[in-house]
């Protein structure tokens, strides 16, 4: 029987394979804009809010229009999500495992809480999340790394936050998560965790990450 009450999920990089075809969208937009392809910038970016304009404009100088590139950006993401987004590996047989052990589980994203809806959606899990455990920056005053979201999820959720697991891909989500009082599970994606930050479990996939912490046999 697992100590815990409740696994609280990020949902970009962790959950769904967003984050890759967001960055290959940008690069797509900086290729048609006359730009540099400057993957490097998005070690900066991930889980992060509202940064990209001054991330850009630091990097490109004068050359970068935001107007122009983010309608460039946006036509490509489009473009990208239009035939569905791919799972992280693990993603259902984590979700019936949490199921079975009728464990609680809720989201907490950086993105807003109606896009997270459509990103469930096109993922095609939608349907496992209860609506009201949905949760988008724009249910709290701070988002990550902030722990307003994590504790804001729990606490709806019913749970103490020192009773749930959160799953993180980003630097800004686990140092969130551990803000709230979390036992957090990094995940990588398209950043490497920052040094020391002291999660309490490192793993190459999501099954791997809750088999160390009991939840898979």
């Amino acid at each position: 029987m697992t100590k815990f009450r409740a696994v609280i999920f990020d949902l970009d990089g962790t959950l769904v394979e967003t984050e890759r075809l967001v960055v290959t969208a940008a690069l797509s937009a900086m290729r048609h804009l006359g730009l540099p392809e400057r993957a490097d910038l998005f070690e900066h970016l991930v889980g992060t809010v509202d940064q990209e304009e001054q991330v850009f404009s630091m990097a490109f100088g004068a050359a970068f229009d935001p107007v122009a590139f983010n309608a460039a950006w946006a036509a490509e993401v489009e473009a990208a999500f239009t035939n569905g987004i791919d799972l992280r590996p693990g993603v259902v047989d984590l979700l019936d495992r949490l199921d079975s052990l009728r464990l609680p589980f809720a989201l907490a994203t950086n993105s807003r809480t109606d896009s997270a809806h459509r990103t469930l959606k096109q993922a095609g899990i939608h349907h496992r999340f209860d609506p009201l455990h949905i949760h988008g920056r724009d249910r709290v005053d701070r988002p990550k790394p902030a722990p307003d979201l994590y504790l804001h999820a729990a606490a709806i959720l019913g749970i103490d936050p020192a009773l749930c697991i959160a799953f993180e891909d980003s630097t800004p989500g686990a140092q969130a998560a551990l803000a709230a009082g979390m036992t957090v599970v990094h995940i990588p994606d398209q950043q490497r965790l920052a040094p020391g930050l002291g999660v309490h479990v490192q793993a190459a996939s999501l099954l791997e990450g809750a088999r160390a912490l009991g939840l898979l046999s």
